[in-house]
């Protein structure tokens, strides 16, 4: 007899018969254990956190927009890490993706490149971008989480967006990432030149900042040899890790904030 075989009005059950309905609807697909990716995608969510909390602590003695800025770029770097080691601890969805997508590869470095921007020049203009940024922001968010897939988001694997997305998405997660990190890469550049004799500390603390924002740009170079979720996870958790160092070497033992960004 099958397994969903039907005798007298009732559904005959067979021990098998739950694994053959999961079969036929596709909902015991074995997700391939990805360990080490997890274990960096926490690693970077733990970064992000402790990061975040350094920022928001030294946001409410100081009340820095600059601080306020990283805080909530932090907060979505915690955010994008954590979709990824879900993904790759339990397999992805298309919740899962959208999450990951908006916060890890649209919203982020824009509010990190405005924290830099706080610090070189002057707070009354960078209030007028902060207002775009923050609407703009909303606006990407929204079309992430409304736009249609093109197709199904694979379960093993991180798709590349052009796999599943259309153009909107993907051309708003290029313009974002690539302005906010060069906003970051030259800010810092700049600041490291113009502190390099009078703060040799705050410009090493400066020169990790641009070597940590180039990091996480970096994913794309690293996935021909490992994939495009490990080389993530990989320039994830080193980017954040040498952001995190930067910024408590530009900090620690200064008593006020940035002087044009506070």
């Amino acid at each position: 007899m099958n397994p969903g075989t039907k005798f007298a009005g009732l559904r005959y059950r067979h021990p098998c018969g739950r694994l053959r309905w999961l079969e036929d609807h596709g909902l015991n697909r074995r997700v391939p254990r990805h360990d080490v990716t997890t274990a960096l995608a926490v690693a970077a969510f733990l970064f992000s956190v402790a990061f975040g909390a350094c920022t928001l602590e030294r946001w409410l003695l100081r009340r820095s927009r600059q601080l306020l800025a990283w805080t909530v770029a932090l907060g979505m770097f915690a955010v994008g890490a954590a979709a990824l080691a879900w993904g790759s601890a339990r397999g992805w969805s298309a919740s899962s993706f959208r999450l990951f997508f908006a916060f890890g590869a649209v919203l982020n470095v824009p509010f990190l490149a405005l924290g830099q921007l706080y610090v070189q020049i002057r707070r009354r203009v960078i209030d007028r971008i902060a207002v775009a940024v923050g609407l703009l922001g909303a606006f990407a968010l929204g079309v992430v989480i409304s736009s249609p897939l093109r197709a199904p988001v694979p379960t093993d694997d991180l798709p590349q967006g052009s796999q599943v997305f259309g153009p909107a998405p993907r051309v708003l997660a290029a313009v974002a990432s690539g302005v906010g990190a060069s906003v970051v890469f030259i800010g810092a550049a700049i600041g490291v030149w113009q502190l390099r004799r009078r703060q040799p500390k705050r410009a090493g603390g400066l020169a990790l900042i641009a070597l940590g924002t180039l990091t996480l740009s970096a994913s794309g170079l690293l996935n021909s040899a490992f994939g495009a979720m490990r080389a993530f996870s990989i320039t994830l958790t080193i980017g954040i890790a040498i952001l995190f160092v930067g910024f408590l070497v530009t900090t620690t033992g200064t008593t006020s904030g940035p002087t044009k960004g506070t």
